[in-house]
């Protein structure tokens, strides 16, 4: 398992989930109807997190904070491991700030994709 799927764990979104969709009628006529998958509310998880830690923790606007309190490993390594797995541009791998910004957006934009249920202000 990669770190993003990691992330996704650490927030209740299964993989299984995660990759299902609806079955169509065109793709698979004899498919039963499958449940959509309920969101997981991230902001809630995430907040109450940030209440329980005794660090005052902006995962809001920092991909540091946001694995702090995911428990993941926020070293330069581990977040370099993590743009590269989710494809960020070589240009801004060099410059840490750069990546940063870009992996925290991507990281919120693709739990969302996933089933997070991540407020719009917080993927713009």
């Amino acid at each position: 398992m990669g770190l993003f799927g990691k992330i996704l764990e650490k927030l209740g979104i299964t993989k299984a989930s995660a990759d299902s969709t609806p079955a169509t009628p065109e793709t698979t006529p004899a498919a039963p109807q499958t449940q959509p998958v309920a969101l997981v509310d991230v902001v809630a998880q995430l907040e109450q997190r940030a209440a329980a830690n005794a660090q005052k923790l902006n995962w809001r606007t920092s991909i540091v904070d946001l694995l702090k309190l995911l428990e993941i490993d926020s070293s330069f390594a581990a977040r370099k491991e993590l743009a590269t797995e989710l494809g960020c541009p070589a240009e801004l791998m060099g410059d840490s700030a750069k990546m940063n910004i870009w992996l925290h957006k991507t990281v919120l934009a693709r739990i969302a994709a996933n089933g997070g249920n991540v407020p719009k202000e917080l993927l713009d």
